[in-house]
Parts: structure tokens; C-alpha cells; sequence
């Protein structure tokens, strides 16, 4: 469990200011889910390679999947300020938590919503809104991340259904899922999805063991071997890689929000700690070198506040650009593995334990940094914005 209260939140320019009382209300309630229902868990859910078993069904009884859904299709309506809120909260439990929920909200509802028929939302929406369905995205495949347009799965007309066959990796929730949202190549080669069901003959889902990161997380492959997939099953409403990156807008911005969750935890902990922790007979938060350090977590953790919360107002206005989320993804994930490790050592030799939260924190976050565009491909990704050279490839 945490170090410290978790009524406390450092808020240093005043930020709740610009909240809604709704926004407010939405956080605490996460929150105080998040102390009950993660914190008694997590750790020992990381320390044995173990998700948190009915975890799902208890992020559908917060509205915590696909909060901006519309509730006419299980969601709850809310803006996207509150969806980052509800990733920073579930974050600050666990970045398995946080991605679990992502990936339901933004990778699997959000296309459906988006690109898929009125039959499609009335049937997996409600259901995936509750968590009585797990989804799963397919885009990375073993031999294509960074470039999904080099993908090799593919899918050809057979008459009354499609054919599906490849592979994709590093997919969260896929042991669990009961469908897959899959990005596959038709015959002409052109990029469209597939909803692919638990079931169907040659779908198959082996998982991946040895993970020192993301450890409480369920994660594996999509293999496809000659899958029947019904026609109503496809995707209507987009083709071309405009699908897949719409989804990753989507969970990056969710990410940047929930990464400063990650961020708070170990800053609390840390600064809690530093007050308690007497050496040379006083506390260790007298010490120069330790007050440089919560200083800097905290100017990081603001900055990191003030985009997202900018981000958040763009994207309720339809405005936020793909380069816009790149930064902030970027940034914030930066910032919040550098606290990770830095309040680690606040901490010292009691910061690789797993009463606190620290190394847990730290390890997730490689996977963050990576997962959902590289720290360096969104680098470029900005570079490109600003000079018009694409410096890809």
C-alpha cells in the first residue's frame, strides 16, 4: 500500500481551479477505487507475474471503460478531461491498470464507436462498457512496430466471409480477450479492421511469460491461421492506416494523463519519506541534494499538468493535433520515469521494496516509454511537424 494519504495531490499552480466540479468528483471517486481495490493488490500481483483477477468488470463498475462513449451505447458521455483524469488515477495505481483500461477505452471501443456499424456498437459497446467483455488491439506484429504500413496480416474474400491470416505481439489483454479489433491488409493492400471473435477456428492467443515490466498486466499474441471472419464483422467506415493511428491518438493522449499518476505516486511517497527519514540527526528533507530533487519532481509534474490539461480542452474542441499528443506522450513519459528512478534513491536501499511503489513504477514505465510510438519516433514525429521534412526511413 502507499507510503503516504492518498488525499494528497500536489496541485502547485492551482490547476483544480480550471476543473469542473464534475471533473473533481470523477478524480476522488477513482481515487478512493483505486486505494480500496488496487493498492491492498498490486504489489503482490507484480511480484508474482499475476493480473488482478475480476479487474475488468471492476473498471465497468466505475465507468472507468470508454468513459467518453456515449451512454446510448454503455458509456457514460464525459469529456475527454475526465477520461485523462480517470488514466492519471488508475495510473497512479499501476501502469497495468491504467493500460488495461486504455486499451478497452481507446484501441478497442473508440474504433468501434468510430468506424463500425449501428449493429456492431449495439453489440460489443454495452458489453465492453460493462467489462463483461475484454478486447484486445492488433496492429504491432513480430516483425512491424514502428512502421505499421509494412504489415504482413492480411485477409482476402472468400464469398460469404474473409480469410485472415498473420500474427501480432505485445498485445494487452489478448490471453483474456474476447475479441480482437485487428488491422489487416486486404487484397488490394490497402489497411482495414476486423473484429475477430474468441472462437473462431484458428484464432489463438498464447501469452507472454518472463516480463519484467508491466508485470500485473496479461499480455500476448494474435495468431490467425486461416480464421473465418463473418463479413459483418468488418470495419465499415475507414480504410487505410487513418484507422489504427486515430486509435493511438486516442490511448497516447489517455497515457500522458495517466503517466503523471505514476509520476505522483513516487513524488508523494518520496517527500513523505524525506520528512520521516532522519540522518546526521535530522530529516533528510533538510539536505540540499534531496530538496533539489522533490523541486525538480514537482516543476516536471506541472508542466506535465499544463499540457495535458491544454491537450484535454484541444481534443473536447476537435482540435488536438497527432504531433500535439506526440509531444505531451513524449514529455510526460520522460518526466515520469526520471521521477521513478531519482525518488528511488530518496529512498535508498528501501526504495527497491515492494512496500513502495518505486521500482514497480520505474519498470512499468519502460514498457510506457515504448508501447504507443517510441520515445524517439515521437520525436521525429514532432520534428517532421515543425520543419516538413519527414525524417522517417
Amino acid at each position: 500500500m502507499s507510503y503516504y494519504p492518498l488525499t494528497t495531490i500536489p496541485d502547485y499552480l492551482l490547476m483544480d481551479e480550471l476543473l469542473t466540479d464534475e471533473h473533481k468528483l470523477i478524480r476522488q471517486s477513482v481515487r478512493d477505487w483505486v486505494e480500496s481495490f488496487v493498492m491492498p493488490k498490486i504489489d503482490e500481483a507484480a511480484q508474482n507475474h499475476t493480473d488482478i483477477p475480476g479487474l475488468m468488470k471492476e473498471l465497468g463498475k466505475i465507468g472507468a471503460l470508454g468513459p467518453y462513449i456515449p451512454v446510448e451505447y454503455g458509456g457514460s458521455g464525459l469529456d475527454q478531461i475526465s477520461y485523462g483524469l480517470i488514466m492519471q488515477e488508475l495510473e497512479r495505481g499501476d501502469s497495468a491498470i491504467r493500460s488495461a483500461a486504455s486499451v478497452q477505452s481507446s484501441l478497442v471501443m473508440f474504433p468501434i464507436n468510430e468506424f463500425g456499424s449501428e449493429e456492431q456498437k449495439m453489440k460489443f459497446l454495452p458489453k465492453l462498457a460493462s467489462g463483461d467483455m475484454i478486447g484486445a488491439f492488433g496492429l504491432t506484429e513480430p516483425n512491424h512496430g514502428s512502421d505499421p504500413g509494412s504489415m504482413e496480416t492480411y485477409f482476402k474474400d472468400n464469398g460469404d466471409h474473409y480469410l485472415l491470416n498473420g500474427a501480432k505481439m505485445w498485445i494487452t489483454n489478448a490471453p483474456l480477450c474476447d475479441i480482437a479489433v485487428v488491422w489487416a491488409k486486404n487484397e488490394e493492400g490497402k489497411v482495414q479492421g476486423l473484429i475477430v471473435e474468441r472462437g473462431f477456428e484458428g484464432f489463438t492467443t498464447p501469452e507472454t511469460h518472463n516480463k519484467w515490466s508491466l508485470r500485473a498486466s496479461k499480455t500476448g499474441e494474435l495468431v490467425f491461421n486461416d480464421v473465418k471472419v463473418p463479413k459483418e464483422n468488418l470495419l465499415p467506415k475507414v480504410t487505410g492506416l487513418k484507422g489504427p493511428l486515430s486509435c493511438l491518438n486516442s490511448a497516447r493522449y489517455g497515457i500522458s494523463w495517466g503517466v503523471i499518476g505514476a509520476a505522483v505516486d513516487c513524488y508523494c511517497t518520496a517527500l513523505q519519506y524525506s520528512k520521516e527519514r532522519k540522518q546526521f540527526g535530522k530529516p533528510i528533507a533538510s539536505f540540499q541534494l534531496q530538496q533539489k530533487k522533490l523541486a525538480e519532481f514537482l516543476t516536471e509534474i506541472t508542466k506535465a499538468q499544463l499540457l495535458c490539461l491544454q491537450l484535454g480542452k484541444l481534443k473536447n474542441d476537435h482540435k488536438a493535433t497527432p504531433a500535439q499528443i506526440s509531444m505531451a506522450k513524449r514529455n510526460n513519459v520522460k518526466i515520469a520515469i526520471d521521477i521513478a528512478r531519482e525518488s528511488r534513491q530518496i529512498l535508498g536501499g528501501m526504495g527497491i521494496m515492494g512496500e513502495f511503489p518505486m521500482m514497480r513504477h520505474a519498470a512499468n514505465l519502460e514498457s510506457v516509454i515504448t508501447y504507443e510510438g517510441t520515445h524517439d519516433i515521437h520525436l521525429l514525429i514532432t520534428g517532421m511537424d515543425v520543419t516538413g521534412i519527414n525524417a522517417f526511413g
